[in-house]
């Protein structure tokens, strides 16, 4: 049965993330080219068949929050062609977005590494189909499973990396190279250059205000490198579009192209 996870906490306002192609269908975002979890992908056949049988399949909602800083992480969840944000808050202030996992990771990286609280919030963005399996459960599929511990060792690397980078970027970097690269990330885990984003949502994921947002993006569309009407951006040169972006984002995806092995995240 899937679980309707209850949202306690005071949500940003943002508009699901919906695809360009299907704004007005309510439900998952639109189709995209991924069709399983890219990590689990990596796992040898029967390492990951044995792991499959555990896992149960989850649809995830716009706003559903999976994890609360603080908290116990009851599950693990294996993004397919959904979107998840970790977020941290600091008092005064609202929620900065400071990780972004897609089908490349998971949603749980501390209890491959020994630790059953999570320290950010993980809220969905983007919604979609997953794969969950109680903690309890994966970590004895964890202990057993060799291949495993090195993806997820690989892939907590790339996620420590991609925090550390958003950390130095939001702090040093202007709000259009900025806004380039969070595009870029959402396309690569999303696997489509459609998607729809309110100011409200960018502005809160990249922690500043919306007439910043509204300035960045214009620049970038008036360099032909992304339309961008009414929350729907279609991204029109991707290579374009990496060259006005900052070094974080090629740096991070270096990074998590060879962090298990796996497959290399979406490319134009």
């Amino acid at each position: 049965m899937i679980e309707t996870v209850r949202n306690p906490l005071p949500m940003l306002p943002v508009a699901p993330l919906h695809t360009a192609s299907n704004r007005e269908r309510a439900g998952p975002v639109a189709r995209r080219a991924f069709t399983e979890n890219s990590l689990l992908a990596a796992l040898p056949r029967k390492d990951r068949q044995r792991l499959l049988a555990g896992f149960e399949p989850v649809t995830l909602t716009f706003g559903e929050v999976l994890y609360e800083s603080g908290q116990p992480i009851r599950h693990v969840y294996f993004p397919i062609d959904c979107l998840i944000s970790l977020l941290t808050t600091v008092e005064g202030h609202g929620a900065l977005e400071v990780g972004l996992v897609g089908y490349e990771g998971m949603i749980g990286v501390p209890l491959a590494l020994g630790i059953d609280v999570s320290a950010v919030d993980a809220v969905v963005q983007g919604s979609g189909a997953g794969m969950r399996m109680k903690s309890a459960s994966f970590r004895r599929e964890l202990r057993q499973n060799r291949p495993l511990q090195r993806a997820l060792h690989g892939y907590a690397h790339a996620l420590m990396v991609q925090i550390t980078q958003a950390a130095a970027c939001n702090r040093f970097h202007a709000v259009e190279a900025r806004l380039a690269r969070w595009l870029l990330m959402t396309r690569d885990r999303l696997g489509t250059n459609h998607f729809h984003l309110t100011q409200e949502l960018l502005g809160n994921m990249l922690g500043v205000l919306r007439v910043a947002v509204t300035n960045a993006a214009g620049a970038l569309q008036r360099r032909k490198l992304i339309s961008y009407s009414r929350g729907d951006i279609n991204i029109l040169d991707g290579n374009g579009l990496e060259a006005a972006s900052c070094r974080c984002y090629q740096i991070v995806k270096n990074v998590q192209d060879h962090a298990y092995g796996g497959h290399a995240i979406h490319e134009n």
